[in-house]
């Protein structure tokens, strides 16, 4: 028996196979943004002797990065609020692929600030869009955990840049941005087989209506901005990026922290690189633990509509002590200078057992990254709980704009603040110093998800109303 090419889509499309290759994708390909941005930090030093720049320069390329790929992210996100998103992610994926194939083969600074800045403008589809149909393939019972593996693989991403850019880097900073082009490229003809999600289809309020036949057309306009804004819960959300990316963006300094300790340690630089890369790395594998924050969100949430404001508060307010113990713990690195990849990450695994210190460090750090990964997950879900579905890539996206600001003015600030550091307390202090005193900016963050959990309860209740009343539109509309 024979199937025809459009029974053979009828039977593909749509079907819980094809939904769950959508989400797999959607989710692994959210990853690849934070890939891209984790590529430079690492490389901060051989790129800067490349460009003959110094590295606070670097640091400005990162910055610039994060706002121009969180403002570039608004306009993608309005635009796939109204028009078909699958056609504005694989035209995304495809310029910040240039952007990076551009930066490879920049033979100068300014170029590969430009390059740089062509990567983020495409990187500002991919979250934001990405985040508007991964919300109408989920029911809300499991958001929580669905947004944790939205959410984690962002932070994976950070940790595939990182490593990627300190073992296959260390020696030509060229070839892991090579590499990133080639699967940008791949991404694009994943995202060809993705299934074309209906905007609201996950909501139980629409679902009979849907089902009959119906059709979700209602779409976002400029007028709808003061609405969003008048949602209190919205305007939390959004604030508390400012504080909370101040700390998130000075932790990308925390590859330098471990390689000017190896360098002070008297290890050549592209060994002291490659251990700083792979500390790193290691140190952030708490984020994995925003699974757990996700099923604890869900879990809170349905017995309270406070639950997911409650768990990201009590998340980001009780790792901050740990952060301010991870910095200061002291480390003996045991690695031969000179060694290969290979033989770097076995030594730095081998220290965790064989070195109390960096064992000690490695728990402390597992811990802070669990409890803050807890703000991810439920920031994501909340998002689409107080909103209805053609309003949620907007506010994703102003969310990650001011995200983006507060991200651009960590990384930029904790540089100069290194360096302010750097008379009373000689590297790698400094940066210890700088980077323990940036998380306090937790402490904000904590307070505005407590004033948004007092919110969520009536928004969440008014979104709930409107799809209740858009549902009897939809059904008059058929009939």
């Amino acid at each position: 028996m024979t199937m025809t090419r459009g029974g053979m889509a009828r039977a593909w499309g749509g079907t819980p196979v094809h939904r769950g290759y959508s989400v797999v994708v959607f989710v692994l390909l959210a990853s690849l943004d934070n890939v891209a941005i984790g590529l430079v930090p690492p490389l901060y030093g051989p790129i800067a002797d490349a460009f003959v720049v110094p590295q606070g320069m670097l640091g400005l390329v990162t910055a610039t990065s994060f706002v121009v790929s969180a403002a570039a992210a608004v306009a993608w996100a309005y635009v796939g609020d109204r028009a078909n998103r699958k056609r504005l992610l694989m035209v995304g994926t495809l310029i910040w692929a240039a952007g990076t194939g551009g930066s490879a083969l920049a033979g100068n600074f300014p170029l590969f600030l430009a390059a740089q800045v062509v990567a983020a403008i495409g990187l500002g589809a991919v979250g934001s869009v990405g985040f508007s149909v991964v919300t109408d393939l989920i029911s809300p019972r499991r958001r929580g955990l669905v947004m944790s593996f939205w959410g984690l693989s962002q932070g994976v991403g950070t940790l595939a840049g990182t490593l990627v850019a300190g073992l296959l880097g260390n020696t030509d900073w060229r070839r892991p941005f090579l590499l990133l082009t080639v699967v940008g490229l791949a991404a694009t003809v994943a995202y060809l087989f993705t299934y074309d999600i209906r905007r609201g289809q996950s909501e139980p309020e629409l679902a009979g209506a849907l089902a009959e036949g119906g059709d979700y057309d209602f779409r976002i306009s400029r007028s709808d901005l003061p609405r969003i804004l008048s949602r209190r819960t919205n305007v939390w959300l959004i604030l508390q990026g400012l504080t909370a990316q101040a700390a998130f963006g000075s932790l990308v300094w925390l590859p330098v922290l471990f390689s000017e300790r190896a360098e002070a340690q008297g290890f050549s630089e592209p060994t002291a690189v490659a251990v700083g890369s792979v500390f790193a790395t290691l140190f952030q594998l708490g984020g994995v633990f925003s699974i757990v924050g996700g099923l604890v969100g869900d879990a809170v949430q349905r017995r309270t509509p406070r639950g997911r404001g409650l768990v990201a508060a009590v998340g980001v307010l009780a790792a901050v002590p740990f952060y301010l113990v991870l910095f200061f713990v002291p480390m003996r690195i045991d690695v031969p200078d000179g060694a290969g990849a290979g033989g770097v990450v076995s030594a730095v695994l081998a220290s965790v057992v064989t070195e109390p210190t960096v064992g000690l460090s490695l728990l402390t750090a597992l811990l802070a990254l669990a409890l803050t990964s807890a703000n991810s997950p439920n920031w994501f879900a909340l998002i689409a709980d107080v909103n209805p579905p053609e309003h949620r890539g907007t506010v994703y996206s102003l969310g990650n704009l001011v995200n983006g600001i507060g991200r651009a003015a960590g990384n930029g600030l904790a540089g100069l603040a290194f360096r302010a550091l750097a008379a009373p307390f000689p590297p790698p202090l400094n940066v210890a110093v700088g980077l323990a005193a940036f998380q306090l900016f937790f402490v904000p963050t904590g307070v505005m998800y407590w004033l948004a959990a007092r919110n969520s309860p009536r928004d969440i209740e008014a979104v709930y109303a409107l799809l209740h009343d858009r549902a009897r539109h939809v059904r008059a509309e058929t009939r």
